[in-house]
């Protein structure tokens, strides 16, 4: 790679061909039809330079576009660990290989980003006037998503971009864009990101971010924001969901693996907080049995203190001490180490220890140890699922003979149900829960009433576990939802265990519960409800029906399903972290509380 001063092709890229322009190089489609070919003297101003990481290069842009609205003015110019020896404002003649760069793998069913490589450029003058940038909002973004094909590759579509949102952004890759006095739908991660949406009517919660209603409401107006400044001198916003990025953001559009089309701002409004508060849920009365469900993000005793103690005020502060917990990602007694070791007691202890100290019940817990490295998850973690429970207020039937691989089974005890074993795992050895937690039965008692709640984790939709969901902003349309099968066939199985529950005693009361990681809306969830089980979350207004927000989508992963003999449930959504970004855990705890027939 290198810069001169003087307009002269190098001679590596000497050629007879007629100029190209950045627009040809685009082209109308998601791939470049110079793909693979050498491309000289290309003009354009710099407008955006990234010298930091493994991916350096700059972005440069045609100040005489074309009158097609498909082909972008824009492109990305790759120099790898090299710093670019350009500024912003250069006008430049770019000589190099056009190539499609797939961020994490062509594999992974992403999109490409067209650049040049192995570039050699001559500057031509400096202090240039930058092209204006495209402006984002809710007159340009339309509010259809993508092209649909069939699940097949929307690359060769020819695009358009005043129909679809993906095709609109496909054809400002690289260009200059703009979002102005955007609301935040999606917290700063640790990676120093955040979401917007550039549309400020589209599908809102009630808290001010963007809900994922159903397959076909997938947002489009949702932009990720990263940063090209300096962050020792620009340090990178500390927002939450319902802030708002007042004034401009502006930079080039990129494609990120994790997320899609990404606004890379060289020019960063400021937040301004919009006064999102954490939740408090009502105290249970004493009639009530309050049963919550609280993905606490591999929890061990690796984990930072604090943890324990953040996890422990909000159970005793914001649950306001649950009779019932159930508990998803317990980690083993040594964490992510993979030493073999599948105890979990010294992870609850240390967290039961913190409830009480937080001015809480001493809890109890039931769980069951899985076997080495079966139940997907981090590596060497272990993580499963558990009770803790209120001896105070509620009592634990015990029953020997639940252990990792025997399952238990619902027994007739004169008329009335019982477990064979409780705590118990449900179906342990079918093929369903490969690489997956498995589901624990308990049988409680709440004022002399016989309750059985199951805790859930099901399988994952990103890969962790198996084969992972084709991403939604990817090269694939409607996109595959590879991980579905095995939830649906997950749900069937703890369905089937609570209609064993419930041809001994119609009005059982069953409780599932926890993270079944998928939509209200899903076939998992419609198998896992089907004919036994009731979803009180579908009485709650539509843009309450949230808990986690991924890619600025506020969405349901983590449900309370009631048996009818539960009578009327009152359900809360405890929004305490998935909105934040000092959150705890990615998800927000629920709570159901029930007055038992």
């Amino acid at each position: 790679m290198c810069c001169t001063s003087l307009i002269a092709l190098p001679s590596s890229f000497a050629s007879d061909s007629p100029q190209v322009r950045i627009h040809d190089i685009q082209g109308e489609t998601r791939v470049s039809p110079y793909a693979g070919k050498t491309v000289s003297e290309v003009p354009g101003v710099v407008t955006a330079v990234r010298d930091f990481g493994e991916a350096r290069g700059f972005w440069f842009q045609d100040t005489k576009p074309d009158d097609n609205p498909a082909t972008s003015e824009g492109i990305f110019v790759f120099t790898g660990k090299e710093s670019p020896s350009v500024k912003v404002g250069d006008a430049l003649r770019v000589s190099g290989e056009v190539s499609e760069y797939y961020p994490g793998g062509k594999e992974g069913g992403g999109q490409s980003a067209t650049q040049l490589s192995k570039a050699e450029w001559t500057v031509t003058s400096q202090d240039n006037k930058l092209p204006r940038a495209k402006r984002l909002n809710s007159h340009t973004v339309p509010r259809s998503y993508a092209p649909t094909a069939g699940g097949k590759s929307i690359e060769d579509r020819t695009l358009r971009p005043h129909r679809y949102a993906l095709d609109l952004y496909e054809s400002l890759e690289g260009m200059r864009t703009q979002v102005s006095d955007a609301p935040v739908v999606g917290p700063t991660t640790q990676y120093d990101e955040l979401w917007v949406t550039a549309d400020r009517r589209q599908n809102r919660t009630e808290r001010g971010g963007t809900l994922y209603g159903s397959y076909e409401q997938q947002n489009g107006a949702r932009i990720k924001v990263t940063s090209l400044l300096p962050l020792k001198e620009n340090p990178f916003p500390k927002a939450n969901v319902g802030d708002k990025v007042r004034g401009r953001t502006v930079g080039p559009l990129d494609y990120d693996q994790f997320g899609g089309y990404t606004l890379r701002a060289t020019e960063l409004g400021e937040v301004r907080s919009g006064g999102l508060e954490r939740e408090h849920t009502r105290p249970q009365k004493d009639d009530e049995l309050a049963v919550a469900t609280y993905n606490v993000e591999n929890l061990s005793p690796a984990s930072e203190p604090e943890k324990f103690e953040e996890l422990a005020q909000a159970l005793v502060k914001n649950l306001a001490s649950p009779d019932i917990v159930n508990l998803e990602e317990v980690q083993d007694d040594t964490g992510p180490e993979d030493d073999g070791v599948v105890t979990a007691d010294k992870t609850l202890k240390l967290l039961t220890d913190a409830i009480k100290k937080a001015g809480g019940p001493a809890y109890e817990w039931r769980q069951i140890d899985p076997e080495d490295k079966a139940d997907g998850g981090q590596p060497g973690g272990n993580i499963r699922v558990a009770f803790l429970y209120n001896p105070e207020r509620v009592s634990f039937t015990d029953r020997e003979g639940g252990d990792a691989t025997t399952p238990t089974t619902v027994v007739d005890e004169d008329g009335q149900p019982a477990l064979s074993a409780s705590p118990g795992r449900i179906s342990p050895t079918d093929e369903a829960w490969e690489a997956a937690r498995k589901p624990l039965a308990g049988e409680f008692s709440f004022r002399g009433k016989p309750v059985f709640v199951i805790a859930n984790h099901f399988s994952s939709k990103g890969g962790g576990d198996l084969d992972g969901d084709q991403p939604l902003e990817g090269v694939f349309q409607p996109p595959a939802r590879n991980s579905e099968p095995q939830r649906v066939e997950q749900a069937k199985l703890v369905n089937s265990f609570v209609k064993d529950l419930r041809k001994v005693d119609r009005n059982a009361a069953v409780i599932a519960a926890g993270d079944f990681n998928d939509f209200p809306f899903s076939p998992s969830l419609k198998a896992l409800t089907h004919k036994a089980l009731k979803n009180p979350m579908l009485r709650l207004d539509r843009s309450e029906r949230y808990g986690y927000v991924f890619n600025g989508n506020s969405q349901a992963l983590d449900h309370i399903l009631t048996s009818p003999g539960v009578g009327r449930p009152d359900y809360d959504i405890v929004h305490i972290n998935a909105e934040f970004h000092d959150q705890i855990s990615d998800h927000d705890p629920q709570v159901v509380r029930l007055r038992l027939r």
